[in-house]
């Protein structure tokens, strides 16, 4: 059995390269799940923070909203549309995200074959 481990293997420039392309797209894969799984956390707080609004009952209500590293008084109805449009913005950054994870997997069966 050593002496089979001790063979060389004759693998091809063009094969490395398919292995080192299949290498850096699973890699990539992986990134962009990371990446897609903050941002599906970040679209959960940002519907939590929505439900809640709603639920307060003041309209007189100030609610501090963070741009950047500042944190600004809004009415309710301008946090709601603030947060909204943040919503959106961060369902299309997802929807982005995961087109891209499936067209990585397709390059990858592609590969695979």
């Amino acid at each position: 059995m050593k002496k089979a481990a001790a063979e060389d293997v004759n693998v091809t420039f063009e094969d490395q390269q398919k292995i080192n392309k299949f290498a850096r797209n699973t890699s990539r894969i992986t990134e962009l799940k990371e990446e897609t799984e903050v941002k599906k956390k970040q679209l959960q707080n940002l519907e939590d923070a929505c439900d809640d609004i709603v639920l307060a009952d003041d309209d007189g209500l100030m609610i501090p909203y963070q741009i950047g590293d500042v944190f600004i008084s809004h009415s309710q109805e301008e946090t709601q549309g603030m947060l909204e449009k943040a919503k959106k913005n961060l369902q299309e950054e997802i929807d982005a995200l995961e087109s891209r994870v499936e067209s990585i997997q397709q390059v990858l069966a592609d590969l695979k074959v």
